[in-house]
């Protein structure tokens, strides 16, 4: 095993954001052999890297040795809320939907090459197999929301040439077995992709009858939340 190259920036800092992503994907703590496997860094290369880590206070060495999120990562999270206008904007969106008897509605955006972001979400009123919050990562290759995030970042993959023109994306069973989604893309000025809106739940719920009735409530909900935020929607859409 080797350590990867950079991203194309420093790549000791890039190396460094790697660590915290696996420390923080994780549920519960995590040890330096999963650390080290789930970057492809060698263990004396994380070592050296978590001691300025954990002197910054991003990540936390706990008794047994495992690593966790340490407080520097809140004071971020809370900037990040008190600065950041999408809750305001998409929050009622996602809790109108599921008021209506959607099932769990999320909002998404990219996060690295091959990851997305669950960024927020309220969960639907039915039971329900997807269980998702907010701050949980996710792969970009499957899913409905992640999709959308690659087709329009990626408009040169024809695999996607679909969910361009039509502004939507579904899986049935294709993240989690049992689980699906439908999910549309919301954009900012000059037509700037923002994130991913998208309905999961159990694909016993996904049928043809349920698509056909949510599909344009979706692009709907895509279309009013890409408005406020001053983005324009494509005429395809639909």
């Amino acid at each position: 095993m080797a350590d990867r190259p950079g991203g194309g920036g420093v790549a000791a800092v890039d190396r460094a954001f790697a660590i915290v992503a696996a420390v923080a994907e994780e549920i519960e703590p995590i040890s330096l052999a999963r650390i080290a496997a789930a970057t492809g860094f060698y263990k004396s290369t994380v070592l050296r890297l978590l001691a300025s880590i954990e002197a910054a206070g991003y990540v936390s060495r706990l008794a047994d040795g495992r690593y966790a999120i340490g407080p520097a990562a809140q004071r971020l999270g809370t900037a990040y809320e008190r600065s950041n206008p999408f809750r305001n904007y998409v929050q009622p969106v996602l809790k109108a939907l599921v008021d209506e008897g959607s099932e769990s509605a999320s909002f998404h955006v990219r996060c690295g090459p091959d990851r997305r972001l669950c960024l927020f979400r309220v969960d639907s009123r039915h039971p329900t197999l997807d269980r998702i919050n907010p701050g949980d990562v996710l792969p970009l290759d499957r899913g409905a929301a992640g999709r959308v995030l690659a087709a329009f970042d990626e408009p040169g993959d024809a695999r996607l040439a679909q969910v361009r023109v039509t502004c939507f994306a579904q899986s049935l069973g294709e993240r989690e077995v049992g689980c699906s989604g439908l999910a549309a893309p919301v954009f900012t000025a000059d037509t700037r992709l923002a994130g991913a809106l998208s309905l999961s739940g159990p694909t016993e719920r996904f049928t043809p009858d349920m698509i056909a009735t949510w599909r344009p409530r979706l692009i709907t909900a895509a279309v009013g939340l890409s408005g406020v935020l001053g983005g324009d929607y494509p005429a395809t859409a639909g």
